[in-house]
């Protein structure tokens, strides 16, 4: 079987390349980079896809298990359909692709349209599994179903997010509130969720929107847990003796700026250490599935170093414009 995928990555690699050069012959040294190139990529889209759709069953059991059948409702988008669920009787699969498509048209213009066409696919897989999967409803405790309901929607979330996708389009929102007024991501998401419970509070009841607050929180602290918050940059160093190589993917492939540290190898005999270019990048949470699938296509043994970035000033942080 694997011998079987390899020759049919190899033919793809060199159908893709005799279409870009059909005047030249083009030889295996050329095509074998590019079959492991499209492996990789293949390898990277399996697993977040796995991430996505382990979320979107997490997020509906939820959704049905807990927090429907009682008229609990959430913060952001999800939280804006179970309102609208409660106030119209529209079915909630309905409500969750309705109300989410304004912030994914957002997304389209504020990251890429990849990125949009990916959180369509998570969210209609959302309202299909609400739609035709009966779960069962698990309790009619108020604080188990404000917690847990809020625990398993959080993790669907944050699993979602780690697959490079969104099945709550508010978080879009707040990241293009938050550049256009100068305030956080997370007073951004802080505000919505307050008129959300306050219209909760008026609709429903206030006990109902005191206990959604709780299932927010839940949630939130869910999603930190999963993907470590989506307002949070990630500052990544790579040590790799293709840094030339990576230098160029950060820049023309991703359009991010990066630095380059003039480093020494240290390990082993002095004789032996010899110099080398040392890459820092600043990305989003979302980006790092793009940005691992690239530097493994270039090299898989790179020496990768991420640590979360609280705070960001000056410097070319947002993505270059295509030329």
């Amino acid at each position: 079987m694997s011998s079987f995928f390899s020759k049919l990555l190899i033919t793809i690699a060199r159908r893709k390349l005799e279409s870009k050069n059909s005047s030249t012959t083009v030889s295996n040294k050329q095509v074998l980079p590019l079959a492991r190139r499209i492996k990789i990529e293949i390898a990277h889209g399996i697993k977040d896809y796995i991430y996505v759709l382990i979320g979107v069953f997490s997020a509906g059991f939820g959704l049905k298990g807990f927090l429907l059948p009682n008229r609990f409702i959430d913060g952001g988008a999800t939280g804006i359909s179970l309102l609208l669920e409660n106030i119209t009787h529209i079915n909630l699969s309905y409500l969750l692709i309705l109300v989410n498509i304004p912030f994914l048209i957002l997304a389209a213009k504020t990251f890429n349209v990849k990125f949009a066409l990916r959180s369509i696919i998570s969210i209609a897989i959302l309202a299909l599994v609400v739609h035709y999967i009966n779960y069962p409803t698990i309790t009619e405790d108020p604080l188990l179903i404000a917690v847990f309901g809020g625990f398993f929607l959080g993790l669907g979330i944050g699993l979602a997010m780690r697959g490079g996708s969104v099945i709550d389009g508010t978080e879009v929102l707040a990241i293009w509130l938050s550049k256009k007024l100068s305030i956080t991501i997370g007073d951004v998401l802080l505000l919505i969720n307050i008129i959300i419970f306050s219209f909760g509070a008026y609709v429903l009841s206030v006990e109902i929107a005191l206990y959604a607050i709780l299932t927010y929180l839940s949630a939130a602290k869910t999603v930190d847990f999963v993907v470590d918050g989506v307002e949070e940059y990630v500052g990544v160093t790579i040590i790799s003796n293709q840094h030339e190589a990576l230098r160029k993917m950060i820049v023309e492939e991703l359009r991010r700026a990066c630095t380059i540290y003039v480093g020494k190898g240290g390990y082993g005999r002095q004789e032996e250490a010899y110099n080398k270019d040392i890459i820092y990048t600043v990305v989003t949470r979302l980006e790092l599935a793009k940005l691992h699938t690239e530097i493994d296509k270039i090299d898989a043994n790179a020496f990768i170093i991420m640590g979360l970035v609280k705070d960001i000033k000056g410097g070319m942080i947002k993505r270059k414009p295509m030329k």
